[in-house]
């Protein structure tokens, strides 16, 4: 009899939770089996998405009808929980401590800001709430660490090794090339195209990585978004444009302001895919491990060794949880290649 009741109480313990320390070096207690996690924001939600889909409590916006097909089915219509970080964060803590979560989850920076906002949800709410860095360069670092504290390790691990990969192919193809020989690149953005990221800002970050000079450079003087004037992108007359948006993609050769510009002459504006999410950045999350690839090929077409749509099969496959058929990657692939409408 006092066996078992020795049992019961051992049974009646809560369970330990294990320490994980994230990349802001913050200590954090989270459960031993993480079931369901609240993603802060939309490069959380991606993360997550392709990480452990099924932990997921929903989006920070809910996915639009052109990007359904891109998600797998029973993930299409998880519900819109609104977002704690970056503009138009109107989730409120009541609706996270409504959902529950095991766990919160944020992707993207760890300056001060971001870690203040961690700690006082997390005495608030009493929820575990982590950081993970989401500069580029960190990406396999960043995949292990979440495999870790999902308790999938070897998922993020295999991920991680993926992008490991991806970045010595374009290391090996960089390898001798010098930077003055590389393609000069502009990011339009925007229904004018005069939208653009400075090099180094995060909106940028995969035109540099893939080799591109971005010619949007004033010395680091500024970082971010800015407004470009025409006369600005005359000067700078990129070889290569690259946009996300189909506005101005659409007028673009047609535009005779744009006329001289050596991108423009050439043929060498592209449309970057966004379905389900930015391959440039819209959000800054994985979704740019894929733009990365295509970059990689529009850039060095002679010396990328890789079928674009054999590529974007793949990754759809093991990112998105998707097997992508004829007729939904011939609609994600319209223009990126290069073809401006008829």
């Amino acid at each position: 009899m006092r066996y078992l009741l020795l049992m019961l109480m051992v049974l009646a313990l809560p369970v330990q939770a294990r320490t994980i320390t994230d990349s802001a070096g913050r200590v954090v207690d989270i459960p031993d089996d993480v079931t369901t996690v609240f993603a802060a924001g939309p490069p959380a939600a991606i993360l997550l998405y392709i990480m452990k889909p099924e932990a997921m409590t929903g989006w920070p916006r809910a996915l639009r009808p052109e990007e359904r097909a891109y998600i797998a089915a029973p993930h299409r219509d998880l519900p819109e929980t609104g977002r704690l970080t970056g503009r138009g964060g109107e989730a409120n803590l009541e609706r996270v401590l409504q959902i529950e979560p095991d766990l919160i989850l944020d992707f993207g920076s760890v300056r001060d800001t971001y870690v203040d906002l961690a700690d006082r949800v997390q005495d608030q709410t009493g929820i575990p709430y982590i950081l993970i860095d989401g500069r580029f360069e960190n990406t396999p670092a960043a995949l292990r660490l979440l495999g870790e504290a999902l308790g999938v390790p070897e998922r993020g691990d295999a991920l991680a090794q993926d992008v490991e990969a991806t970045f010595a192919r374009i290391d090996a193809i960089l390898d001798d090339v010098p930077e003055e020989e590389r393609p000069r690149v502009y990011l339009a953005r925007g229904p004018e195209g005069l939208e653009t990221g400075m090099k180094g800002s995060i909106n940028t970050e995969i035109i540099e990585r893939a080799g591109g000079r971005n010619v949007a450079d004033d010395g680091g003087a500024t970082r971010g978004l800015v407004q470009a004037s025409m006369e600005q992108v005359i000067v700078a007359n990129p070889d290569t444009i690259v946009t996300w948006d189909p506005n101005f993609y659409g007028k673009v050769f047609d535009d005779p302001l744009w006329q001289g510009i050596d991108a423009v002459e050439d043929g060498r504006v592209f449309l970057s895919p966004t379905a389900p999410f930015g391959w440039i950045d819209r959000p800054p999350s994985l979704n740019r491990m894929m733009g990365l690839i295509w970059m990689a090929g529009l850039l060095y077409p002679d010396r990328w060794e890789g079928d674009l749509r054999a590529e974007t099969r793949d990754f759809y496959e093991l990112y998105y949880h998707v097997d992508l058929n004829d007729e939904d990657l011939e609609r994600l692939l319209v223009w990126a290649e290069g073809r401006p409408p008829n």
